[in-house]
């Protein structure tokens, strides 16, 4: 597939098939979202995998009840690793540099999924702390994302988006 043809196909899944995705497809989707570039190569990010059941069923109550977090058969939370990013820029490094390095990667797995014939969104919105509690994650990381991950029920139809010169702004504001 076409990297046009695969951005113009990614669509917010919110309804997955009972279905099974094999662990190499999903080790592939990391390593391409790894593949991301990095504020001073810092990497500053991190990947928790989850698999199980129960695990899913507590993040969708710290994802404010988001059921559909728990129909996938993968969820890829997605941090920035605040400290790493900090080691070598300091405070923007922490509070912005960190989350731009996790966000790409994102992105890029946003689309490997895509290539892949998988469905996922990106989730935001969830109790950062109690996330942070269930799975021990440590000072200086901060979830920024949740991915589940699995085999679209259904694709949503394409949103409306702002044509590109209503947001394009030429030699300044």
């Amino acid at each position: 597939m076409e990297f046009k043809e695969t951005a113009e196909k990614r669509r917010s899944v919110r309804s997955f098939e009972p279905k099974d995705i094999p662990e190499e497809d999903i080790l592939e989707i990391l390593e391409i979202g790894h593949k991301a570039p990095s504020a001073g190569n810092r990497q500053a990010r991190d990947f928790i995998l989850i698999r199980d059941e129960e695990e899913k069923k507590r993040l969708v109550k710290n994802a404010y009840g988001q059921s559909f977090i728990a129909e996938a058969p993968w969820v890829i939370v997605v941090c920035a690793n605040k400290d790493r990013s900090a080691e070598r820029y300091g405070e923007r490094g922490s509070e912005l540099y960190s989350i731009q390095d996790a966000t790409a990667a994102v992105e890029n797995m946003l689309l490997a999924v895509v290539d892949k014939g998988y469905g996922s969104v990106w989730i935001g919105a969830f109790d950062e702390k109690k996330v942070e509690e269930q799975l021990g994650i440590p000072d200086g990381v901060r979830p920024i994302a949740l991915l589940p991950i699995g085999v679209p029920e259904n694709i949503p139809e394409e949103p409306a988006k702002m044509d590109i010169e209503e947001i394009l702004h030429r030699e300044g504001w």
